[in-house]
């Protein structure tokens, strides 16, 4: 079955990225996510484009919130509170992330939902605990990094500059959704819910667990580079500009490889570089020495070069570049899906294949308030009821 969630209904109270990418998880994997949104708004995510491309379905929305249904629900409303309580007793998960205390101070919190569903799995995200010295504290992705020490591996404090795309946010809602799955499996035993309760700083941490025990248990703080250096991984610029990545590790086998792919066998003679030990070392005497090499032929040439010597190595792809690969286009994992109001798009699929398969039924990131009705009748709300809750702007 390619859908192993399907029957498993999702209540997203999730913006901008960790819950949104948890609930997505969830989508893929078959559940029906249906995603709370405020009515005038919707997740601040959808106007994060501006200019004339701002339509309220931003491609920063789009991207972590496919294959979802989306409800406006005015939860600041009494009315509006009262409705997501009566939706949770039918519900198999909640899941959000807002700042700790605000599901409180709403009335919408696990200690409340529990008592309307025992089977209730609730899940939490936050930047930081709800009861810790950070606790009234913002937090986004870069916050996330810059606690966990994520950060401090990648910048050069002589002139540092953020580059990349987010780490924190999409590792706390890959390890939320893999709490909610342990809960879920768990319930069929015991018929009783959970509180699924993840911050970023946590999450960030558990994503490197060697360069912790690197220090706690070797005393070795690693650097920006450490990682490079004990795997002997490499990235040089080539005559055409274009870059070429390779990781050669403690396979002395790739070491020589790789000498012979390049030409340049007499390298492995030079004391410095002789044995992994020296070679790691000199890490940066060996940089130095091999970047000259690469700029005497395109990338493409020296991709053939090493490769041919079985030797992992790859061309440093662009966004448009990985589009392309002969390899992404073999996995299919891009289609064409299309949405009535906002037209055709490309979409990721999940990354996961189960028998070979990914999702069915794949789902257009939705409007703002596209579901509102019929995800209202399907909890057993009226066309009358419903009427009455637009009337009052609770929807």
């Amino acid at each position: 079955m390619a859908s192993p969630l399907k029957g498993i209904k999702v209540l997203e109270l999730g913006h901008f990225i960790a819950g949104p990418m948890a609930g997505l998880q969830l989508a893929d994997l078959g559940a029906q996510v249906i995603k709370i949104e405020r009515p005038d708004t919707g997740d601040p995510f959808r106007g994060f484009e501006t200019g004339a491309k701002a339509n309220n379905y931003s491609h920063n929305f789009c991207a972590f919130n496919r294959n979802k249904l989306s409800v406006t629900l005015d939860l600041n409303n009494t009315l509006g509170q009262e409705l997501l309580r009566s939706m949770a007793g039918k519900a198999d998960v909640v899941l959000e992330n807002f700042r700790p205390g605000v599901t409180r101070r709403l009335g919408i919190d696990y200690e409340v939902l529990r008592k309307v569903n025992p089977r209730l799995i609730y899940c939490s995200i936050v930047g930081f605990s709800e009861d810790g010295p950070y606790k009234d504290r913002p937090a986004f992705d870069t916050v996330g990094q810059a606690i966990s020490g994520i950060l401090g591996m990648f910048l050069d404090p002589r002139e540092p500059v953020l580059r990349g795309p987010t780490i924190s946010d999409q590792v706390t809602g890959m390890q939320a959704c893999s709490g909610i799955l342990a809960a879920l499996f768990e319930r069929e035993k015991t018929g009783i819910g959970r509180h699924v309760e993840i911050t970023m700083v946590e999450a960030s941490m558990y994503l490197m667990p060697d360069s912790f025990t690197a220090y706690t248990q070797s005393g070795i703080t690693l650097g920006s580079e450490t990682r490079a250096a004990s795997s002997l991984a490499f990235a040089f610029t080539c005559s055409d500009g274009k870059m070429i990545a390779m990781q050669i590790s403690s396979v002395e086998k790739f070491w020589r490889g790789f000498l012979t792919g390049i030409g340049r066998e007499d390298i492995g003679d030079d004391p410095r570089f002789k044995g992994r030990a020296a070679r790691i070392t000199n890490f940066q005497v060996l940089v130095q020495t091999l970047r000259p090499v690469f700029t005497t032929k395109p990338s493409a040439y020296w991709v053939k070069q090493i490769s041919d010597q079985d030797v992992p190595c790859a061309p440093v792809n662009s966004i448009p570049e990985a589009l392309a690969d002969p390899e992404v286009k073999h996995l299919g994992l891009f289609h064409e899906i299309e949405h009535p109001q906002y037209g055709k798009m490309t979409v990721m699929r999940r990354s996961v294949r189960l028998d070979g398969e990914r999702e069915t039924e794949a789902l257009p990131p939705p409007a703002l308030g596209e579901h509102t009705e019929r995800v209202l009748r399907e909890f057993g709300h009226s066309s009358a009821e419903i009427a009455a809750l637009r009337r009052a702007g609770i929807i």
